[in-house]
């Protein structure tokens, strides 16, 4: 990874306050003092200081969000916030969501820097779960699980079988493969009902954390994210 990109990355300022530094003669690489932005450097063996003090790596960041009601998963709209404005602190960081939750969708959400990561998430081939606390507008019948569990046939992709678990007469919790574009609330119109609200729970093994409110976030455990990975 370039020298500048890299040191912008761990919040030592925006990539034009790096290269200043680094062309200032504050940066050293073992030992060396380095004045070129776009030197490459080795995050595995390359040690690295800034005025003497020792510059430490993370490599990528990987989050869990509890994603509010009212808010995008992109920068596309003046509308509603951005739901990337809930991490200010990693603003320096080249994060994105992994897939993306509907404006009034609420619930799990993953985001990143490893676009490796977010590839494995929502490539289908992986056939990684996703379950749903869906609330229902009518009550839900025999007929309609069925049609969920064949799977339903769409303009442009016919959806895997589902997975039904009826909670009560207006909720049911679904388990889907895909992840397309209003997939769910397009699934129940399919069958005869309307989504009234929807809250993702679940992606492979990783549950919401239960303690996070909605808006609030952690980062993964490393054990979550090698669950996440061998999903």
């Amino acid at each position: 990874m370039r020298l500048d990109k890299l040191l912008a990355n761990e919040g030592y300022g925006t990539r034009k306050e790096v290269k200043k530094l680094i062309r200032d003669g504050f940066v050293e690489i073992n030992g060396e003092v380095c004045k070129k932005d776009d030197r490459k450097v080795d995050e595995e063996n390359d040690q690295i200081t800034i005025d003497g003090e020792l510059v430490t790596f993370h490599k990528n960041v990987y989050i869990m969000m509890n994603k509010p009601e009212q808010t995008l998963c992109s920068n596309e709209s003046t509308k509603y916030p951005s739901v990337l404005e809930y991490i200010s602190e990693y603003a320096h960081r080249d994060l994105f969501t992994v897939g993306r939750l509907d404006v009034d969708t609420v619930g799990l959400l993953l985001i990143t820097d490893d676009g490796d990561f977010a590839h494995h998430i929502i490539s289908p081939s992986h056939h990684l779960e996703k379950i749903y606390e869906v609330h229902l507008q009518e009550a839900i019948t025999d007929e309609m699980i069925e049609g969920l569990e064949n799977g339903l046939e769409f303009k442009e992709f016919t959806s895997m079988p589902a997975k039904v678990e009826a909670i009560s007469s207006h909720l049911i919790h679904l388990t889907i493969m895909e992840g397309k574009f209003h997939q769910v609330k397009r699934m129940l119109h399919a069958v005869g009902n309307e989504v009234v609200a929807l809250k993702r729970l679940q992606i492979g093994n990783l549950v919401l954390d239960p303690s996070l409110q909605e808006g609030d976030y952690r980062e993964l455990t490393q054990e979550e994210i090698a669950d996440l990975l061998e999903g």
